[in-house]
């Protein structure tokens, strides 16, 4: 028997970020970063595995997310880092009525 996956709402929609920007939000006492790349939301845990890095103080280049830091970079699609070891948690997102929501794991 599977469990059905829960969406929670991570912020209203006319709050997320602008097109190539960053934006932090809480779920569930998560700290998530939420990011627009090309259009498209996308959300990964807001700290960078190498130091701790607020990913949402980084910016979007190349389409990945770069922690500011350190210059870790990551696809905010799969949370992969692409240029060192290491990865972050990605999460499905969806934008419901008025609503940006996620789905935590």
């Amino acid at each position: 028997m599977s469990e059905e996956k829960v969406w929670i709402r991570l912020c209203a929609a006319a709050d997320a970020p602008a097109d190539g920007t960053l934006l932090l939000a809480e779920a569930a006492g998560r700290d998530i970063c939420l990011a627009n790349v090309d259009g498209t939301l996308r959300a990964v845990d807001n700290r960078c595995p190498h130091r701790d890095g607020p990913l949402h103080e980084g910016w979007i280049e190349n389409g990945e997310i770069i922690c500011p830091w350190h210059s870790w970079s990551f696809d905010p699609q799969t949370g992969k880092c692409t240029n060192a070891t290491g990865c972050v948690n990605a999460y499905p997102v969806k934008t419901q009525d008025s609503d940006v929501l996620i789905q935590l794991a």
